[in-house]
C-alpha cells in the first residue's frame, strides 16, 4: 500500500485528535503526582512554581519513592544488571557462554558512556512509567555515529497505533526544535524559509514531527530492505526533510498495564491513588486551617473600645478605652471554638497516607527482615509470597522495559561492529536468538531458589543411598551444580569448559590406571620374591633337594 506524505500527516493528525481527551487525565494525575510533567494542557513559563496547588508533598513523595526505587532495583549501575542469554542457552557449552559474558560487558560500556545520556533517560523514563503507566524513550546513534543516545520524550508529544497483533508498529513524536537547529540538523534539505528565519529569527521554534512507519506502507521500500521508515516532516511547511530505512521502530514505548481497545496504557499505582490525593490535599488544607486557628485563633473585640487596629502579634500592644468597663467583658478575648476534631483529622490523614503508599507498592517493594528465626521451609514460603506481590510490578518492565531497550542496544552495536567480526563467534550463537535476563529481587528470589532446592536434594540423596546405594546414579550432580552456579550468578569464566573437565577426568583415571598398574606389579614383584624365599633352604639349597 502507498501511502502519500499527505495522507500519513493526516493519519498523525487524526490519532493525536483522538488521544486528546486523555491529555486531561494525564494532566491531572500530573498536577497530584509529577507536577514536573503538568504539561498536557498547560504550560509553564521559567521560574513557575510547580507545586503550588498542593497542600501536602505525600502524593509527590510516594510517586518520586517508586519511580527512584524502581531505576535502583531493576538497573543498578553498580552490577551487571543484565545478561546475554539465548533460547538454547542450557545446550551451550562454556566457550559460548563466555562469548556472551564479554559482549554483555560491551554493552554495558556503551550503555554507560556518558554521552549516551542512558541514566538521565531512564530516570526521567521510570517516573514517567510510574505516574501514567508508560513512557517513551528513544535509543538512536548519534548524529556523529560516535556511539548511543538515549532520549526520554515528553507522553503529551507523542502517539502511536498498533497493527493487528497489538504491536506498535506506527508512532507519531512532534516536537519544536529553533530554527537554527533545524538548519544545522538539515542542513541540505530544509525548507527556505527556515533558511530565512535561520538570519532573522535563529531561536524561533518550529514544528517537525518525527514519523516511523511501516515499509509496506511506502511505494520505494524496496529501495530500503528494511522493516520500517523514518520520516521527519517540517508541518508548516508541509516539506519532507529526511527519509531512511530503520530496522525497528526507534523508540521503546514501555506499558504497565494496558486495556483492551486502547494502545494507551495506565498506571494501576496512580488509578488507585487518585482519589487518596484529592481527599488529602483537601483535608491537609482543613487541618491546616484547623491548626492556625488553634494557634492564633481569631479575636473577639468590642467595637468603640478598642483604639486603633489590634495587635496580637509578639510585643503588640493594643489600646483600649480607659472609661470602658471591665464588668461588661474582656475588651479583647479569643473566639472560642471546638477543637476535639483535630485528633479525629490527623488520623483520617494519617489512614489515607498509608493508602496511598500501598497503592504505589511502597510496602511490597522489599523484604522485612523476620522477627525471630525461620527454618529453611519458613523461608521458602516466605520469599514465595514476596514474589507473588512482585510479580504485577517487576513482570511489565523486565519484559517490555528493559527487554526492550536492551534488545534494540544490541542490534545497534551489533550493526555498527562493536562486537568485531561476526565469524569469530562462537558457532552455536550464529543462528541463535539473542535475549535478555535481568537482575532484580525477583530473579534473584527465584534463581537462588535453585540453590536450597539443590542442598534438599543432596539431603534427600543421602538419606536414600542408605536404603540402596544404586539411588547415588538419578542424580546428575556435574549439570546439577552447574545449573546452580549460573542461577546464583558465578561468571563462566571461574569455571571450566566441558571438555576441560573432560580432559581433566581422562588425566585422573589414566593417573588412577598408571597406581593401579604400577601397585599390581609391585604386589607382582612382592609374591614373586616371597615365593622365590620360600622355595630356597639354607645355603641357597631348594628345600627337598638331595645333597
Amino acid at each position: 500500500m502507498d501511502t502519500s506524505l499527505e495522507t500519513i500527516i493526516k493519519i498523525g493528525r487524526g490519532l493525536f485528535d483522538k488521544r486528546s481527551s486523555l491529555l486531561s487525565l494525564w494532566q491531572e494525575i500530573a498536577e497530584n503526582f509529577y507536577p514536573e510533567r503538568a504539561m498536557f494542557t498547560s504550560s509553564f513559563s521559567l521560574g513557575e512554581d510547580f507545586a503550588a496547588n498542593l497542600m501536602t508533598s505525600y502524593p509527590v513523595l510516594a510517586r518520586r519513592d517508586m519511580g527512584n526505587q524502581l531505576g535502583a532495583m531493576l538497573r543498578p549501575s553498580s552490577k551487571d544488571w543484565f545478561h546475554m542469554r539465548t533460547n538454547n542457552y542450557d545446550k551451550l557449552d562454556t566457550e559460548s557462554i563466555r562469548w556472551l559474558e564479554w559482549a554483555t560487558r560491551v554493552q554495558k560500556r556503551g550503555m554507560y558512556d556518558k554521552r549516551a545520556l542512558f541514566t538521565r533517560a531512564t530516570k526521567e523514563g521510570d517516573h514517567d512509567f510510574t505516574a501514567f503507566g508508560q513512557c517513551c524513550l528513544s535509543v538512536e546513534l548519534n548524529r556523529q555515529a560516535s556511539g548511543l543516545l538515549y532520549r526520554c520524550w515528553h507522553l503529551g508529544g507523542v502517539v502511536w497505533a498498533e497493527n493487528e497483533n497489538g504491536e506498535i508498529t506506527m508512532i507519531f513524536r512532534r516536537w519544536k526544535p529553533q530554527a537554527r537547529d533545524i538548519q544545522r540538523m538539515w542542513p541540505q534539505t530544509a525548507h527556505f524559509n527556515i533558511t530565512q528565519k535561520v538570519e532573522k529569527e535563529p531561536l524561533e521554534e518550529h514544528e517537525v514531527w518525527h514519523i516511523i512507519i511501516p515499509a509496506e506502507m511506502c511505494s520505494d521500500a524496496e529501495k530500503y530492505r528494511t522493516p520500517f521508515v523514518s520520516i521527519y516532516v517540517d508541518i508548516p511547511n508541509e516539506h519532507l526533510m529526511e527519509k531512511t530505512g530503520a530496522w525497528d521502530t526507534i523508540y521503546v514505548i514501555p506499558r504497565w498495564q494496558t486495556v483492551s481497545g486502547s494502545q494507551y496504557a495506565y498506571s494501576p499505582a496512580t488509578v488507585a491513588a487518585l482519589p487518596d490525593a484529592r481527599l488529602i490535599q483537601s483535608m491537609t488544607r482543613v487541618l491546616l486551617e484547623a491548626g492556625e486557628k488553634a494557634v492564633n485563633p481569631p479575636m473577639v473585640a468590642v467595637q468603640e473600645a478598642i483604639r486603633g487596629d489590634i495587635s496580637i502579634y509578639a510585643g503588640g500592644v493594643t489600646w483600649a478605652d480607659a472609661e470602658y468597663d471591665e464588668r461588661l467583658g474582656e475588651v479583647l478575648r479569643p473566639l472560642t471554638h471546638d477543637k476535639s476534631g483535630i485528633p479525629l483529622g490527623i488520623d483520617m490523614a494519617q489512614d489515607t497516607r498509608r493508602m496511598i503508599a500501598e497503592a504505589f507498592y511502597l510496602n511490597k517493594l522489599t523484604l522485612p527482615a523476620p522477627e525471630r528465626d525461620m527454618t529453611a521451609y519458613e523461608v521458602g514460603q516466605r520469599v514465595q509470597e514476596y514474589i507473588r506481590q512482585a510479580m504485577p510490578i517487576f513482570e511489565p518492565m523486565e519484559t517490555d522495559y528493559n527487554g526492550g531497550i536492551c534488545e534494540m542496544t544490541f542490534n545497534r552495536l551489533l550493526r555498527g561492529g562493536a562486537f568485531g567480526d561476526l565469524r569469530a563467534m562462537p558457532e552455536k550463537l550464529r543462528n541463535a536468538e539473542i535475549q535478555f535476563m535481568f537482575e532484580s529481587p525477583l530473579r534473584d528470589a527465584t534463581e537462588r531458589q535453585k540453590g536450597q532446592r539443590f542442598l534438599e536434594a543432596k539431603s534427600m540423596l543421602a538419606d536414600a543411598v542408605a536404603l540402596d546405594q544404586s539411588a547415588i546414579y538419578i542424580v546428575d550432580a556435574k549439570k546439577a551444580l552447574r545449573d546452580v552456579l549460573r542461577g546464583i550468578g558465578v561468571p563462566a569464566e571461574w569455571t571450566r569448559t566441558e571438555g576441560e573437565v573432560s580432559d581433566l577426568e581422562a588425566q585422573q583415571q589414566e593417573a588412577l590406571d598408571q597406581q593401579q598398574m604400577l601397585g599390581a606389579m609391585e604386589q607382582g614383584a612382592k609374591i614373586t620374591k616371597d615365593l622365590s624365599d620360600a622355595g630356597m633352604g639354607q645355603g641357597g639349597v631348594p628345600v627337598g633337594a638331595s645333597t
